[in-house]
């Protein structure tokens, strides 16, 4: 039951609301709800998504967009700019503007700056603490208008935020932020090494939301790839992006022993839909796939539960970009179906090789192909791995302990700021 916490709102900051590809920002903003504490989200770009889960129907948080870009609601960025001209902090919040551009002499800087003045001049009044999603454009945002104010602001880390944003712009968001909290160990010890009070990094794991996720009631297949009217049944969710290494996959599906049936079944869309059809076609195997686009999440686990084997090849890209813990593999776990993983960021937090699942190097899809091969031919093996990696998620991942965690950060963040006014 929720409890009335507090009656201070905590500005939630994000990129984009709602979206597909952050069920983990969505479960936890419903969980910050149940716990009684009030939200309001504020985001940096409308919605692209055809579809959103059922989770965003139950969150019932105000959202505000603020302009996409300044040059679409010119009136709105002036108007904003002349009052927050005349807030108390605004001196103090130019000049990290103005010494942040010297560094990053781009557009996107200066529209955070113009976005940051919307959202200090339309901030609900009851608004006492501002909390980010993501450390790069979000938290720059969050930072400039909580400076405008004189208000705390607090962040969540999460992947790309962490590994491509440059090490001063993190040093010094670090130092000014209340506190930060991220969702990998090995994201953790990289900000905790560039934070000046290792205190203000912490680490939650954003965990599952196990009532939406029921163990399936179905035993596991027997399938063992022998029958090709009743091929095994791969499933892989996740954005068509080049940290995700769908080519990778796709080339260690072609290395599969050619007397083993099997269909491939991805769900997700993104940049990389053509390059990738256009070599599954090549490679020969374009007839063994189906491209499934962006579904949500009720979608996403009726093809968990009549799924053999989960696949995940993650890989570090050109740029730094990398996953931290896909909550998709949790997702998996949920209904005891085995993944086959790379190991990569915080993926082994979560996978025990041999235990709870099988890692493979990145970028290697002859590895890939060849663990892959037993598990696709032994049903017992991959079914026991599937069982422990269900047992490590519900004994080690679950939401609500995560929940009660950053609940607790924020109502004191909250109630501090009120405090001091």
């Amino acid at each position: 039951m929720a409890q009335n916490i507090t009656t201070n709102t905590i500005a939630v900051v994000v990129k984009g609301y709602p979206r597909l590809s952050e069920t983990f920002i969505a479960q936890e903003l419903l969980g910050l709800q149940q716990s009684g504490l009030d939200l309001h989200i504020y985001s940096l770009r409308h919605p692209y998504d055809a579809v959103t889960h059922p989770v965003h129907a139950e969150i019932t948080a105000p959202v505000t967009y603020l302009p996409e870009y300044l040059s679409r609601e010119p009136a709105r960025v002036w108007r904003a700019w002349r009052r927050a001209a005349r807030l108390p902090g605004y001196a103090r919040a130019s000049r990290l503007f103005r010494r942040d551009l010297s560094r990053d002499r781009t557009a996107n800087r200066v529209r955070r700056f113009g976005q940051a003045c919307v959202l200090a001049t339309e901030l609900a009044p009851s608004v006492q603490t501002l909390y980010a999603h993501f450390l790069h454009t979000p938290a720059s945002v969050a930072r400039y208008a909580a400076a405008m104010l004189g208000l705390p602001f607090c962040v969540s880390a999460h992947a790309k935020d962490i590994w491509t944003t440059p090490e001063w712009e993190l040093r010094e968001k670090l130092a000014d932020c209340a506190w930060l909290t991220t969702c990998t160990a090995g994201g953790a010890a990289h900000l905790r090494a560039l934070a000046t009070d290792r205190d203000t990094v912490s680490l939650h794991y954003h965990g599952l939301d196990l009532a939406r996720f029921a163990p399936r009631s179905a035993p596991p297949s027997r399938r063992d790839g022998s029958d090709p009217s009743d091929p095994l049944r791969l499933l892989s969710v996740g954005r068509l992006v080049e940290k995700k290494g769908y080519d990778d996959l796709l080339d260690a599906l072609a290395r599969l022993p050619s007397g083993c049936h099997w269909r491939f079944r991805h769900i997700g869309g993104g940049p990389l839909a053509k390059p990738l059809r256009d070599q599954a076609a090549q490679l020969g195997i374009a007839d063994r796939i189906d491209w499934s686009g962006p579904r949500n999440q009720a979608a996403v686990l009726a093809q968990l539960r009549g799924a053999d084997l989960f696949l995940l090849a993650s890989r570090i890209a050109a740029d730094g970009d990398r996953d931290g813990l896909p909550n998709v593999l949790l997702e998996a776990q949920s209904q005891s179906l085995a993944c086959v993983a790379t190991a990569v960021s915080g993926i082994p937090e979560l996978i025990d090789d041999g235990v709870t699942g099988v890692l493979v190097p990145a970028q290697d899809p002859a590895a890939l192909a060849a663990a892959m091969t037993p598990l696709l031919i032994h049903p017992e093996t991959r079914n026991r791995l599937g069982a422990a990696g269900n047992v490590r998620l519900r004994e080690n991942f679950n939401m609500a302990a995560s929940i009660a965690a950053l609940a607790a950060k924020l109502q004191p963040a909250a109630a501090a700021a009120q405090a001091a006014q």
